[in-house]
């Protein structure tokens, strides 16, 4: 199955999370208003992301035990709330640069069984309907 058939992974009344097409496991959290600061949403949207962030980071830790799991959140070219949540590991093409960074080896797939990881991350995310 394609990536693009998992472009959309889960979304709720205020968040949808969606799958970056990279050699990693890359998901991001998007705010469905496209409020540009956290500081528009509400304290319980807030706990909501946080909670969701928390959740995906724990769904790739225990799927992929990756080497470390960066979490991004920044808008200068998508000035939206949205976070980036990434399994990192020693041998990806970027490591340990940023992804958005300076090439260090030739791209290695690190998904692995990437549909089984999106059905874990999409039962935990139930508790957010």
């Amino acid at each position: 199955m394609s990536l693009e058939n998992f472009s959309r992974v889960y979304e709720n009344d205020t968040f949808y999370v969606e799958v970056e097409i990279s050699s990693i496991p890359w998901l991001k959290i998007h705010d469905k208003k496209q409020r540009q600061e956290l500081s528009m949403l509400s304290q319980d949207e807030r706990y909501m992301l946080y909670d969701m962030t928390n959740a995906i980071e724990t769904q790739m830790i225990a799927y992929y035990t990756p080497k470390k799991v960066n979490i991004a959140s920044f808008g200068n070219y998508m000035p939206q709330v949205h976070m980036h949540i990434m399994a990192r590991f020693e041998d990806d093409a970027f490591f340990p640069e940023p992804m958005w960074g300076k090439r260090q080896r030739d791209d290695k797939d690190c998904k692995g069984d990437f549909e089984g990881f999106l059905e874990s991350v999409k039962e935990c995310l139930k508790n957010f309907d």
